[in-house]
């Protein structure tokens, strides 16, 4: 657990006040949370964690957390420890695991709608507050509340891939806003990789993240939710549907 600690600022570069500590994580394990390590050797490279919460009528178990150290992130390692955190929540009776994730981030979109297979109808502004903590929140903490259900079928292919953008990517990178249609399936596109637009230009990463906020707020009080993701070269294009899942 103290390796737990430290792996949380070599990955997210947190400062000691935004650390979960040890004291926390004992407590959460002992009640029935689920703190699980990938290991090479005897050294922590990864872990995930997460406690038990109650959502929408059912007991969940919230993920607050997945951290691989940058040198393992090309051995599945993420999946992993998800698929491992899966089977001690089924274990326990949960039927549900849910968590939070920057929308912005393609890799981890990509991660949880299409590896997993997560829908999502909540966007949450400012989730963890204003004031970023760490180099990973210098466009704000905006973030996508997703739902895993563990015992019913993957349904990232509810909706086809050719639908009108709510949303999408201009050819300066810029984003481009439509009007909300009456279609059953509408998309919301983003960069392809929005650090490295930040890098370029700081304005347009800020653009992205008031407009995608505007485009999910909208697409969720209109009745839609994200069931699926795909990456095209250039940017990412979440796929959202009326139908098809009941979160």
């Amino acid at each position: 657990m103290h390796a737990v600690e430290e792996l949380q600022k070599d990955v997210w570069g947190v400062p000691d006040l935004d650390v979960v500590p040890l004291t926390h994580l004992v407590a959460t394990k002992q009640a029935g949370g689920v703190l699980i390590g990938a290991f090479d050797g005897d050294a922590l490279v990864g872990f995930v964690y997460g406690f038990h919460g109650y959502e929408r009528g059912q007991f969940a178990h919230h993920s607050h957390m997945l951290g691989v150290k940058p040198a393992y992130r090309n051995f599945d390692l993420g999946r992993r420890l998800k698929l491992a955190q899966r089977d001690h929540v089924v274990a326990q009776g949960i039927e549900l695991i849910t968590w939070t994730f920057d929308p912005l981030q393609t890799l981890n979109a990509y991660f949880n709608f299409h590896k997993l297979g997560v829908v999502a109808d909540r966007y949450l502004r400012d989730f963890y507050g204003e004031d970023a903590t760490s180099f990973l929140h210098q466009t704000g903490t905006d973030r996508l509340w997703v739902s895993w259900f563990l015992t019913k079928e993957n349904v990232n292919r509810v909706v086809s891939t050719e639908v009108a953008p709510l949303l999408q990517i201009d050819a300066e990178d810029l984003p481009q806003r439509n009007d909300l249609t009456d279609d059953e399936n509408i998309s919301i596109e983003i960069p392809g990789d929005i650090d490295a637009l930040q890098q370029r230009s700081m304005e347009t990463a800020l653009k992205w993240r008031s407009e995608t906020r505007w485009a999910f707020t909208t697409a969720f009080n209109a009745g839609y939710f994200v069931s699926g993701f795909t990456r095209e070269q250039q940017f990412g294009r979440y796929l959202l549907s009326k139908h098809g899942v009941q979160i």
